[in-house]
């Protein structure tokens, strides 16, 4: 029983050795995603520093929401796959997603 939960291991282990580091790092773009942001949020919302927006008090800034608890990757995700009766229904592609989610996310580090 040993040996074959050895045996496991090792080629548990060197199947993850093989993949590609890109699978390693971040999914998406953050200066992409920043791009986006600029021609499809900015009209709402403020996207980040140095950026200027219509926000108020109803609209939250990105920074803003980089910086909720509850703000995960996963919980940006869904907001941004999930038709919302006060945002356009813009149709994201996975790509565009994962830059969007991403931008989002690094305006934590500011």
């Amino acid at each position: 029983m040993r040996d074959s939960l050895m045996t496991i291991a090792i080629l548990a282990g060197t199947a993850l050795a093989g993949l590609p580091p890109a699978l390693a790092q971040q999914a998406g773009d953050p200066a992409a995603g920043r791009r986006l942001a600029e021609r499809w949020c900015s009209g709402c919302h403020v996207i980040g520093p140095g950026a200027s927006g219509p926000a108020s008090d109803a609209v939250p800034t990105f920074p803003a929401v980089a910086r909720m608890g509850s703000t995960t990757e996963m919980s940006l995700r869904a907001f941004l796959q999930t038709p919302h009766p006060r945002m356009p229904n813009f149709q994201l592609s996975r790509q565009e997603t994962d830059d969007v989610v991403a931008y989002i996310l690094s305006l934590r580090e500011r």
